[in-house]
């Protein structure tokens, strides 16, 4: 089953609904950063496209969990408000780049969020209040990976003025680098977190996999660690060419790579644990 809300309501209606029934569920923003089991996800998905936002005070600004996180960092630099001109290029939502951590180009989500309001889901269902240093922000992951800690409905973030000349100009250099280093073709972002003190598309590549295809999916020719639906490929060929990938770099060079990507849906379990640990 599969459900898009637009209204804060609709989506604790949902969630609330599928607990009472004992369904199986889950929120998803934009659908980034995830790799779907061929044969889907046993339950309900609620697509969340609750989007608002509103400045308060100069210095904060409130934003709703379905609002496009690239959409928002460039609106913010056109309007003169500075410190997500990093986040211009980033893809997906508010609610996926908060639970993720997202970043790029040295921001992150960790460094200028103050606090989210989040829908508990363990006994009862309720709103509450955290601050992001109650989150456990980590490289690319925080506590609300595990849905325990609760769903994102809203953020706030700390914001401040700037020329918006210079800040456009900042994000274009951005965009820029962007175009020059990263596929455009259809893919799920950054498959791989980066290893300590190196990076994991240029251990891809040094391993010789760099264009690598297996079916439909390829290992991108400009940047190694996106994998790209080069033809109607399928998530198990996607996941088989991610575990070549691993071994490769770890055949070559002892280095681990671990997913930055999140498997969900009805995935064999062998392929899961080969993938994940």
């Amino acid at each position: 089953m599969y459900v898009s809300v637009t209204k804060e309501e609709d989506l604790i209606a949902w969630v609330r609904q599928a607990q009472t029934l004992g369904y199986p569920w889950r929120v998803l923003g934009g659908g980034t950063n995830i790799l779907v089991a061929d044969v889907g996800v046993r339950g309900l998905v609620i697509e969340n496209r609750c989007r608002g936002h509103q400045l308060r005070e100069e210095q904060t600004l409130s934003v709703s969990a379905g609002v496009s996180f690239a959409g928002l960092a460039r609106r913010m630099a056109r309007d003169g408000y500075q410190g997500l001109e990093w986040a211009s290029g980033i893809p997906g939502t508010l609610g996926g780049a908060v639970v993720n951590n997202a970043g790029a180009y040295g921001g992150s989500v960790a460094d200028v969020l103050r606090r989210v309001r989040l829908l508990e889901v363990e006994g009862t269902i309720k709103g509450r209040e955290a601050t992001a240093a109650e989150l456990g922000f980590g490289y690319r992951t925080s506590l609300l990976k595990t849905r325990r800690a609760g769903v994102v409905l809203s953020a706030e973030f700390a914001v401040g003025r700037q020329d918006p000349k210079i800040l456009s100009a900042r994000v274009e250099r951005l965009d820029e680098h962007r175009r020059r280093t990263q596929p455009r073709e259809p893919s799920a972002g950054s498959v791989f977190k980066n290893p300590p003190g190196d990076y994991a598309g240029r251990l891809i590549e040094a391993a010789g996999l760099k264009g690598e295809r297996l079916g439909g999916a390829q290992i991108s020719a400009l940047h190694a660690n996106y994998f790209i639906n080069a033809h109607q490929a399928t998530a198990l060929e996607v996941a088989q060419l991610i575990q070549r990938a691993r071994d490769a770099v770890w055949q070559k060079f002892r280095a681990r790579l671990d997913l930055e990507i999140e498997l969900i849906g009805e995935w064999d379990e062998s392929i899961r644990l080969a993938l994940v640990n």
